[in-house]
């Protein structure tokens, strides 16, 4: 199958029938049908949908080296600038169509697979056998246009000591055996976004592993579909309520999904398998492969366009009520203004000084990226403050879509009316807003953006040590040189 229509992702994810659990109760019938899901998936189906735009095809898709198929961009290879941005546009793309607020779009896993099965020498080390696995499975989601989840991160426990001194060794996903079949795994992984709702999930190797025999157990990576035998999805609370799209604008369609995966000896089989038993493999795999630089382009180039939204709402909040021409309003929406600039700026440096890799990929520098992403978890938990400040009791004053259509109606059309329009419009916009900053939703979103990449202190902590800072010391030193010699002319 090439590139799939968004009907096509939806029976997929209804045929599968994963095990999924939600509110103490197993999912039974279509997800797609589900109240936690089917708003999502609706709008996953879309982004799907766009491939198939005539005004978008040429952007959207591309033709596929094996197939001769259309197939996704954003699993394409990269072999020139021009490649770059063109992928960089179609990820865009669908970012603008969800204002950036669904951070686990497919767009994101697929170019993290595209590094992989590139890199797929690089799981050769231990055996060829892995190699070809990875080449082969690369090619088999672009063919197939799979939608992947993935999960990365072991259980919070005790983080105090390693998976392996925990009272329960399985607590933390960890192999069990190897039989004919495949590789048996059992425990459990954090933290699946959009678990249940794919078609696959890809269990990427951890990075944080320590170099010695007793973690091998839990050093891995594999891909298998979401409805294998023994693999459990349990979602957290929803934060769609069922409400229509004027009263929960963003979650009622963009509402991702957290899941905790759980293991229950599941088989693997051998030909899912790309790293086993081997810590060092494992912790190269992200950055040796250069798939954290490919995600990372892919999460700094969604952010522009989630800045964009959230400046959009932000300056539709200003003329709504009229209150552009006060200064500690343009002095907060200039905050925003340069974030996003700054974001843009970032995304522009990575692809303007692109190199290809060892593995004769396009790559784009890392630095900018690195930056951004240390960057935008800081900057972003400021724009819902911003909305706060400027929306203040406005975004406490929003009734209902019910309230329009009750009774009440010509009370809320009076009082509150805006500078620019009706109450109606005014409190559509002002419950976007809140649904922003203010709502489960938006709170999820702040917390998501903050540990995005994981621990904002070790990525810091990672910038600082990988950080070449030594041309600049050397100029201050020969600086300090120069000065004394220039002292002692004098003398």
């Amino acid at each position: 199958m090439p590139a799939k229509t968004g009907q096509q992702y939806i029976d997929r994810v209804d045929q599968a029938q994963a095990n999924v659990w939600i509110n103490g109760e197993q999912v039974k019938g279509k997800a797609s049908e589900h109240p936690a899901f089917k708003g999502v998936m609706k709008t996953q189906a879309e982004l799907y949908d766009m491939q198939h735009d005539p005004k978008k095809r040429d952007l959207m898709t591309y033709i596929s080296p094996s197939s001769g198929d259309r197939v996704g961009t954003s699993f394409m290879q990269p072999r020139s600038k021009e490649d770059l941005e063109k992928r960089r546009l179609m990820m865009q793309e669908w970012a603008k169509h969800n204002g950036g607020m669904m951070g686990r779009s497919p767009d994101y896993i697929n170019a993290g697979m595209m590094a992989y099965g590139t890199a797929s020498d690089m799981f050769g080390v231990q055996d060829p056998f892995y190699a070809k696995n990875m080449a082969e499975y690369y090619e088999y989601c672009r063919e197939n246009d799979l939608s992947l989840t993935h999960t990365l991160i072991q259980p919070q426990v005790n983080r105090g000591v390693n998976a392996a001194q925990l009272p329960d060794p399985y607590i933390a996903a960890r192999i069990v055996e190897k039989t004919s079949e495949g590789v048996v795994i059992r425990g459990a992984r954090l933290l699946a976004t959009q678990g249940g709702i794919t078609d696959e999930i890809m269990v990427f190797p951890s990075t944080l592993l320590k170099q010695s025999e007793e973690e091998n157990p839990y050093a891995y990576a594999f891909s298998i579909p979401n409805n294998t035998p023994g693999l459990k999805f349990i979602c957290r609370e929803s934060f769609d309520y069922g409400k229509s799209h004027f009263d929960h604008p963003l979650g009622s369609r963009f509402e991702e999904m957290d899941t905790i995966v759980v293991f229950d000896d599941v088989v693997v089989p051998w030909n899912r398998v790309f790293a086993l038993s081997d810590v060092g493999v494992c912790n190269r795999a992200y950055n040796e492969s250069n798939a954290v630089v490919h995600m990372t382009h892919q999460v700094v180039s969604k952010n522009v366009a989630k800045t964009e939204f959230v400046l959009g709402i932000l300056q539709l909040m200003v003329e709504t009520i009229n209150i552009g021409q006060y200064q500690h309003v343009q002095d907060k929406m200039s905050e925003v203004i340069m974030a996003l600039e700054t974001v843009k700026a970032y995304v522009t440096a990575a692809e303007a000084n692109a190199k290809i890799d060892k593995w004769g990929i396009m790559t784009p520098d890392f630095t900018p990226l690195n930056i951004a992403r240390n960057y935008y978890p800081k900057i972003y938990p400021r724009f819902g403050e911003i909305m706060q400040l400027l929306g203040a009791s406005g975004l406490m004053a929003i009734p209902s879509e019910a309230d329009f259509n009750s009774d009440i109606r010509p009370d809320l059309d009076k009082y509150l009316q805006s500078a620019t329009g009706d109450a109606y419009n005014r409190v559509k916009l002002y419950r976007l807003a809140w649904d922003v900053c203010m709502s489960a939703f938006g709170s999820r979103q702040t917390l998501y953006e903050r540990f995005f990449f994981g621990d904002p202190i070790r990525m810091a902590s990672a910038l600082y040590n990988g950080y070449d800072k030594q041309e600049y010391v050397d100029r201050v030193k020969e600086f300090l040189t120069r000065s004394e010699e220039l002292a002692s002319e004098k003398v």
